[in-house]
């Protein structure tokens, strides 16, 4: 923060082209411009020269060698810290605040000190409570501020700056608005960017919202879901600290959602992060074939939960008289202690890890049962010989001058605690009794019990009654390998289970020991497309955050799973109950007007009951169509796809079929995106060719998955219509 003596209101609204597109003309507008780059180009170069002597001072301490495991756990600190700023020469400075008490505060990537470091911070960073006006102060609310100024770079040049007076001199709808659709208008590359400088303020508010229980995110297309969720990955990592030591886990609907977002979170300075679908949270299982819609929904229900829990508590052995050969003698230890004992060890606990209580009590009972028998044996040797010792006793005259001593066991049979313990520990370690406790209560291995158990359809009626017989036969004629909605029932019975032995943690980074870990509990869990989640999958990652720091956004309405949830409260209900918070992305800032257009319509044949977010910008470009006939759709497709190359060269173009297009598609066009609606969910092209839009909407959930497709552009969208097909709806 800096003072400065007056605020140079010459500058508002300042940017580099005129609305048009046209450098300004004006010579006061020019100078007022040009002026305005000047002083944050200087800024920018005080900023960049201040990260680089940071970050060579963070890699002199990073060649020292740590000699012990707290100088270890310091580098990994330094390091992260030096990643940080080594990642942030893009972007390093976007935005800028002057405070009506005549402040400066420039906002950035990441926060950077003074050379004076007891003074205020040189740059602010995007995340501090400090930076959070740039963000949500309006002219209506200014929040101590004066003005608001977006810096637009390439590399490390300023090459425009938008100014926005906070004095109700000017107004505008979004915050930044000349910085917004500028980031909007720019054209896709395939991969996911940053916007921390150009966010809303409904998007702030959530980003920064209390992360003490779950909070689901309803957003339509184009409303910034996705850019709310890792950002606040980002903000959740740098306020609550604790949280990179456990790491956060973030869950995408698909490995090339994953890929697309894959250089956000590194982008702002956050690796604590585990990046997985629902499919690869179980190291070491992989999903080998597809199934039907209908399988897979009765394997998502919530029922399997209960149904597993009842299942695996009947493989817990039942208390009776156990009968222990411990070196060479039986040992009987009785049905009561026995029953006292199971119940301790199973109690809030796990199979495997109730076993090694239980094993641990058995041993001492079994120490106290030899014990015991061998002093009731010493008790019968002495009744028997008391006569003999009394007169040995006599023949030795008495001779009480001996020397000797005796003590514990030596002289009455009674084992010290001392010896008792050394008993226990040897039959801990004894084989036999290994093998016993082994037999009585075996090791299971849960994905040959899962698969033993769906194949029984006697089993399945005992302990899931709520299924029909038609879909008990459904379930148990499935192939041997493991489709997506067995992931969750084996996770579930994986838990159920537990370890056999305690995992030993591995790795130098947090997000490395977590992957490897199925029990790993996170610090915060996001979602991404949640929607799509089962119910059994939604207690997944419930099992993965305990204490229910979770962030879920998604669209309802874009829902194209199995599952028949039509809103959030039925698609939480069997995790969350109603221990949730609800919010809501009004504003769509990808998609143009010309294209929502065309919503809403699909919304109520979809049958939702939401309103489709308003769209703020427009393309100019309308929607087309063309009608070709089924046999000239290869051709028709090169020659569309080809046109919008031309038109958005640069940019990204996508095309989105019904499945049994797909094939054909694929044999025609290998440089461009050829997807279904439901594998085109989360991303977006500058141009969309939709192929066969009726099609689509006869497809499951089809008039959802046209919603989908329809919204993927954020220019244009073209539309191949075939022949004998119903009219668009």
């Amino acid at each position: 923060m800096r003072p400065k003596s007056a605020l140079n209101n010459d500058t508002a609204g300042v940017s580099d082209v005129t609305p048009d597109g046209e450098p300004p003309t004006s010579t006061a507008e020019g100078v007022a411009r040009r002026s305005a780059v000047a002083e944050e180009q200087a800024f920018l170069d005080m900023a960049t020269a201040r990260r680089d002597r940071l970050a060579d001072h963070l890699q002199a301490e990073l060649s020292a060698e740590a000699l012990d495991a707290l100088e270890r756990a310091r580098q990994r600190l330094l390091r992260q810290q030096y990643e940080e700023l080594r990642r942030a020469r893009e972007g390093l400075v976007f935005g800028r605040l002057d405070g009506l008490d005549g402040t400066v505060r420039h906002v950035g990537r990441v926060g950077l000190r003074n050379d004076d470091e007891d003074g205020e911070p040189l740059l602010v960073d995007w995340r501090a409570p400090a930076a959070r006006p740039f963000y949500t102060a309006t002219a209506v609310d200014p929040q101590g501020q004066a003005r608001r100024r977006h810096i637009r770079t390439t590399g490390s040049t300023v090459v425009g700056v938008d100014d926005e007076p906070l004095d109700g001199t000017m107004t505008a709808e979004l915050v930044g608005e000349g910085a917004l659709l500028a980031a909007l208008d720019q054209r896709r590359t395939g991969r996911m960017s940053t916007a921390i400088s150009t966010l809303q303020r409904e998007q702030d508010d959530i980003i920064r919202a209390e992360a003490t229980g779950p909070l689901i995110v309803q957003g339509g297309p184009g409303t910034g879901k996705t850019v709310v969720a890792l950002h606040r990955v980002a903000y959740l990592l740098f306020t609550h600290r604790n949280m990179a030591d456990q790491a956060v886990l973030v869950l995408g609907p698909s490995p090339r959602f994953l890929q697309y977002i894959a250089q956000v979170l590194p982008a702002l300075g956050e690796t604590a992060v585990v990046s997985a679908t629902c499919d690869t949270l179980l190291t070491g299982v992989q999903v080998g074939r597809s199934e039907s819609r209908p399988l897979a929904e009765i394997k998502g229900r919530a029922l399997w939960q209960p149904t597993l829990e009842s299942y695996v508590a009947s493989l817990l052995p039942r208390p009776r008289e156990l009968r222990l050969r411990w070196e060479g003698e039986f040992y009987v230890i009785a049905a009561a202690p026995v029953a006292q004992a199971l119940a301790s060890a199973i109690q809030g606990r796990p199979y495997h890890r109730a076993r090694a209580a239980f094993a641990e009590q058995l041993h001492h009972l079994l120490a106290d049962v030899v014990a015991e028998q061998r002093e009731a044996l010493m008790d019968e040797m002495e009744e028997g010989f008391e006569d003999i010792l009394a007169r040995v006793d006599r023949s030795m005259g008495h001779d009480h001058h001996s020397t000797r001593t005796s003590t514990g066991s030596e002289i009455d049979g009674l084992l010290s605690e001392e010896e008792l313990e050394h008993l226990r520990c040897r039959i801990a370690e004894n084989a036999i009794i290994a093998r016993f406790i082994e037999a009585w209560w075996p090791t299971l291995d849960p994905e040959t019990l899962l698969g033993d158990f769906l194949t029984d359809r006697t089993l399945l009626a005992r302990f899931a009654p709520q299924l029909s017989p038609e879909e008990i036969a459904a379930v148990s004629a499935e192939p041997a390998s493991w489709a997506s909605s067995d992931i969750p029932l084996l996770d579930a019975l994986a838990d159920l289970l537990g370890e056999v032995d305690a995992p030993q943690p591995q790795g130098e980074f947090v997000a490395d020991r977590a992957r490897r870990q199925r029990g790993w509990v996170y610090g915060h869990v996001v979602i991404d497309e949640a929607q799509e989640l089962s119910e059994m999958q939604w207690h997944m990652v419930l099992r993965r955050c305990p204490s229910r720091s979770i962030t879920a956004v998604g669209d309802i309405d874009q829902a194209a799973a199995a599952h028949r949830h039509t809103s959030w409260a039925q698609a939480v209900q069997a995790a969350f109950g109603d221990r949730w918070s609800a919010a809501e992305l009004t504003i769509c800032y990808r998609t143009p007007r010309e294209v929502m257009d065309l919503t809403e319509p699909v919304l109520k044949k979809a049958g939702s009951h939401n309103t489709p977010p308003r769209a703020v910008r427009s393309s100019g470009i309308s929607p087309w169509e063309l009608t070709i006939t089924p046999a000239d759709l290869a051709d028709a497709a090169v020659r569309a796809v080809r046109q919008l190359q031309q038109r958005w060269h640069g940019g990204t173009v996508g095309v989105i079929a019904p499945a049994d297009r797909i094939a054909e598609l694929l044999a025609v066009l290998s440089d461009v995106p050829v997807l279904t609606a439901t594998q085109s969910k989360g991303l977006e092209w500058d141009a969309t060719l939709l192929i066969d839009p009726p099609g689509i909407a006869a497809e499951p959930r089809g008039w959802n998955g046209l919603y989908v497709a329809l919204t993927r552009c954020t220019q244009e969208l073209g539309q191949l219509i075939l022949t004998q097909q119903s009219p668009h709806p």
